[in-house]
């Protein structure tokens, strides 16, 4: 099916700036939480000089909190652009006022 409005641009429904920039800094301060919380429960389990241990355990912790958390902020992401995009469609195909289905070919 072809469209009849030649030279228009489809809505865009991708995330704003803002929403990318706050959930990089959440995956950001997720990482680093997650690292001083991991050193610091190492560090007080562990009875002597085991700071590496305590670190790379850290290390570990960051890794794994900064993953989750990306992986939340990415469906999350995901989820208000499919929002978005349905919104905009409706709101598109409110203004046209012609049913795309229901069109001769």
């Amino acid at each position: 099916m072809v469209l009849d409005q030649r030279g228009t641009v489809p809505p865009d429904s991708s995330p704003s700036l803002l929403a990318r920039v706050l959930a990089f800094s959440a995956i950001i301060v997720a990482g680093v939480c997650g690292g001083l919380i991991g050193f610091a429960v190492m560090d007080l389990g562990c009875d002597g000089g085991c700071t590496t241990t305590a670190g790379l355990v850290g290390l570990g912790a960051a890794v794994g909190a900064a993953a989750g958390t990306g992986i939340v902020a990415v469906l999350t992401l995901r989820a208000a652009a499919e929002w978005r995009s349905q919104q905009l469609g409706s709101t598109v195909r409110s203004r046209v006022g012609v049913s795309w289905r229901n069109r001769g070919s």
